[in-house]
């Protein structure tokens, strides 16, 4: 059955997840975040582009890490100190992205939601990439203590970066769908 060829009362009393959640977006677009950043000319930019700080401060701290892991990078310092010298940085730069990812997101909600990138960036690509991210942070405490990183180690941080360009070329697959 395609999309919205489902009557209102095709299934008495059905209301399936995928309304509940356009009905948020329908929600969202109207608070007054959502509303201000879609329909003034200078806000969604400005928005977008702390998203994109936040982002690179994230993906930054974390590829730091991560190479530093896979054994590349200045060997002035072990893993394990660089994921701790960096570890606020980290993480202010995912609390910006997300900030300015939920604004994005609000100011056109429902249209993201029909947005196949989207879905696969927010659905499957970020809940992987972030799980992925935190076992990788904890463990590079351990893994990373000598200047000899062990296998494991190397893989996890050659995944993560692997993860990390997926999500963002579902991020700029976005505008394509």
């Amino acid at each position: 059955m395609e999309r919205g060829s489902e009557s209102a009362g095709s299934k008495k009393g059905d209301i399936h997840m995928g309304g509940l959640l356009m009905a948020w977006a329908q929600w969202l677009e109207t608070t007054p975040w959502g509303y201000p950043v879609r329909t003034s000319l200078w806000l969604y930019p400005f928005i977008q582009l702390i998203h994109f700080g936040g982002l690179s401060l994230w993906i930054g701290t974390s590829a730091a890490v991560d190479l530093r892991l896979i054994g590349w990078g200045r060997r002035r310092q072990t893993a394990a100190r660089l994921s701790d010298q960096l570890f606020a940085w980290n993480w202010i730069g995912f609390a910006i992205m997300l900030l300015g990812g939920f604004l994005l997101f609000s100011a056109a909600a429902t249209t993201f939601l029909e947005n196949a990138a989207f879905i696969v960036k927010l659905a499957y690509l970020v809940p992987i990439a972030l799980v992925w991210h935190v076992i990788v942070q904890r463990k590079a405490r351990t893994w990373g203590q000598s200047e000899e990183t062990p296998a494991s180690a190397k893989l996890a941080g050659l995944l993560e970066l692997a993860l990390w360009v997926s999500v963002v070329t579902a991020a700029v697959l976005i505008p394509s769908y």
